[in-house]
Order: C-alpha cells, then structure tokens, then sequence
C-alpha cells in the first residue's frame, strides 16, 4: 500500500501553494543584513528583515528668555518677584539709563545721566534719596570723579545732568573704564552703595552719542588708586624766527583736592633741564579755591632747535600754603625719554616748526622728588 505526504485534495479543490519553513538561527545569534546596494544572496538560508530607518528628528528654533512673563504669563506677582531675586537678581537694584559723547577735538568725555527706575528702597520709609558718582578707571579717586546732585524720597529718579571729563586724550578712551555707581545719601551716616555698572570707553565712536539702558548690578566697591592726580593742558612752539621755545600753560583739570574744603590754591611751575640756570624756572599765578583752574599764561626760553633732543620740560602743579611748605599735587616730564602723551608731544614740535601743538597729560604723584618746590 503506498502512502502519500500530500494532503488529500477534494475534486474540484485548488491545490495549496507549498509554505517554506526556515530554520531557526542559532541562539543569539541574528541574521546578518546584506552589504548596502546589493541584492540579497539567492543562497541565503534566511531572509534578512527590512528594517525602515525613522524619518530624521525635526530641529526646533531654539528661544531665549528675556523675560520670566514670556515663560510664566500666568504666573501670580508674589512667585514673578521670587523668580526675579533668584535669576534676575540685578533687577531688584534698579536700571540706569545715561549717554555718552567723546568729542575729539576738544578731548572731552560728556556723560549725560538721565534717569534710574526702580531703584531698591534704602530708607525705613521704602524709598531712597539716590545720586550717581562716575569714577574712571583706573585713577586716583578725588581727581576722576564727579556725581550728579541728590534727589529725596524718590526710587525713579530724574537727574538729567550732563558730567565732563575735560582732557581725555585718545589713548586713554583706549584702555580706560568709567564705573557709574548708584548710591543713597543718609546725612547721619554713611552713604549705602546701591549698584553700579561699566562701560569700557574703547567701545564707544569719536563724536556719536550713544545711549544706554542698563540694569545696576551688586559689584564690590574698587580699591582706590591714588597715582593720578588730574590732567593738564600745555601747549609747544618753537618759533624758528625767534630761536625760542614757547611753552603755554592753558589749564589744569580734574585735580586733587589737597586742602581740608575740599579743594586746592593750585600753580604750576615748569623747568627747562639741564643746564639751564636760573632762566629755566618759571611758574603761572595762584588761583584760589579750585580742581579746575585755567592759567591762559606762557614762557619763553632761548634755545637752538638742535639742542631741544637733549632737553627735558619738568612740568608739576602744587598746592599753595601760606606759611608752610607747599603741598605737591602732580607732575609730568617732556622729551625724548619720556613715553606716551608726553613723548609724541615733545617729538611733535621739535617736527613742527612753527606750529602751536597743544596736549592733556596726565598728572602723577609717583616720583614727586624729581620736581623741585
């Protein structure tokens, strides 16, 4: 009797089409895919699967936060003030908004302060009675700053002064920083700093105001300096027709109070050196009761022009006092030893005949036994 595998079919039944079983791969073992862009092997002993690749992930724009009211519209003012101290704590001080203008050719920094608002309440009675010092930096501390007068009981206060830096020459808007501190004044006790902000001047365009929105930040007060100690205005000419060298001593800016009233009896004194005698010492008026004095005077000395390279113009600025030794406030030295301000001066005129060159310089206190009382 013969046997057949094949399922019996009834008359008239199509027949089934033949499944293929696959044997299962080893255990942990999975079937390899084939290499990319060609046909899967015909001798394969199973088939590799099609794994569809998902679709690459779509890139959100990513947003910045400028505000806690764009993330938390809803959020009540008690958890927006709490939002505020932890990440916004510069905001809790106070903005400050001013401008600033560097006029080139008369060397002079305009600072326009025009308001704060918001400012942190200072006084038992919730508010502050705030001014607004600028410092410029680095510097000595009586001769770079100057301060907006105070406004009482107030936290938006409107100052709308203009303070001027006089003598600022390029080089110094270069390197130098103006701090702008916000204080509270307490007349029977010490003033309470506030918040400041910086701005390094380099930053700013020779003759564009540019204005400023900027929230105070809790910054620890600056260490003073007491190196420079104000600037001076000096002009040069040698007249070849003369065979003289014209020295003008025009104005002094921004210098150290040295008396107990909180300002000076300032004169200049300048030498001609060495080898010069007597001739070579010169100095301008007093003046009274003042950081800014301008002197408008000029001296003369009799000199070839060739033998100006070996010479060098001590310029200083004292104090006067009646009846005791005057008191030294700052100094400067022209010629070719010099640097900077002082060096590009002196090499402009002995280049120009002729020619009235006129230059700030810087007034240090670091080496006063040089200058002579």
């Amino acid at each position: 009797m013969l046997f057949s595998c094949c399922p019996q079919r009834r008359p008239g039944q199509q027949p089934r089409a033949m499944t293929r079983v696959l044997p299962v791969p080893p255990w942990g073992r999975k079937p390899r895919d084939p290499p990319p862009n060609h046909p899967e092997p015909t001798h394969s002993r199973w088939p590799s699967p099609q794994v569809k690749q998902p679709p690459p992930p779509v890139r959100q724009p990513r947003t910045r936060v400028r505000d806690p009211e764009d993330v938390f519209p809803q959020m009540c003012p008690l958890i927006r003030g709490v939002f505020d101290v932890f990440l916004f704590p510069a905001a809790t001080l106070g903005s400050l908004e001013f401008s600033l203008l560097y006029d080139q050719e008369h060397h002079a920094l305009h600072c326009c302060i025009a308001r704060a608002k918001g400012l942190k309440p200072m006084d038992s009675n919730g508010l502050a009675d705030p001014y607004v010092k600028l410092h410029l930096l680095p510097g000595a501390s009586k001769s770079n700053k100057l301060r907006t007068k105070t406004l009482k009981t107030t936290l938006n206060p409107a100052w709308n002064e203009t303070l001027v830096y006089h003598g600022i020459t390029d080089d110094e808007m270069s390197r130098k920083t103006l701090r702008l501190s916000v204080s509270d004044e307490d007349k029977f006790g010490h003033n309470e700093f506030i918040g400041e902000t910086r701005v390094a001047l380099k930053k700013l365009k020779f003759n564009q105001k540019k204005n400023f929105s900027v929230c105070l930040e809790r910054v620890v007060p600056v260490t003073e300096d007491s190196e420079e100690r104000g600037r001076i205005l000096v002009s040069l000419t040698y007249s070849s027709q003369q065979g003289r060298l014209i020295v003008g001593v025009v104005r002094c800016a921004h210098l150290a109070a040295m008396d107990s009233n909180g300002y000076s009896d300032p004169f200049v004194k300048i030498c001609l050196k060495p080898d010069m005698g007597k001739k070579a010492k010169n100095k301008t008026q007093i003046k009274k009761k003042t950081l800014n004095p301008e002197f408008n005077e000029e001296f003369g000395y009799e000199i070839k022009h060739g033998e100006l390279a070996k010479k060098t113009l001590d310029i200083s600025v004292w104090d006067y006092d009646m009846g005791k030794s005057n008191d030294f406030i700052g100094g400067c030295q022209l010629g070719i030893q010099a640097k900077g301000e002082c060096l590009k001066h002196w090499y402009e005129c002995l280049k120009n005949k002729d020619k009235k060159i006129e230059r700030w310089h810087v007034l240090l206190n670091d080496n006063s036994a040089q200058f002579e009382d």
